[in-house]
């Protein structure tokens, strides 16, 4: 169970980092940038946790798929981007895909 909250600390401190882009103004600004850097540098510290105990396969797709999800809802809130229908069919299939893979993977013989 452990393993799965520091995946979930790797997906938001991912997010984190990946929302603070525009805001480092291609590293330009101080803060933002090193703030950015060391939510990466947590979020991987996380992953290395999170696969001791979940196969690399679920752990990354996962990590991939939820933090795809999300940086495309809170862009929309926070940054006022918007996607097209076929963008969110899209992120639709992402969770799909995610629930399948974590909830019907095989167990190791």
């Amino acid at each position: 169970m452990n393993s799965y909250l520091f995946l979930a600390g790797a997906i938001i401190c991912e997010v984190i980092g990946t929302l603070l882009l525009p805001y480092s103004k291609n590293f330009t600004r101080v803060y933002p940038s090193v703030l950015l850097v060391v939510c990466y540098v947590v979020a991987f510290v996380f992953l290395s946790f999170a696969v001791r105990e979940i196969p690399l396969t679920i752990v990354y797709a996962t990590w991939c798929g939820v933090g795809i999800f999300l940086v495309s809802v809170l862009s929309y809130f926070l940054f006022g981007q918007t996607l097209s229908w076929q963008g969110m069919v899209g992120l639709v299939l992402i969770v799909v895909g995610v629930t399948l893979v974590n909830g019907f993977r095989g167990e190791p013989s």
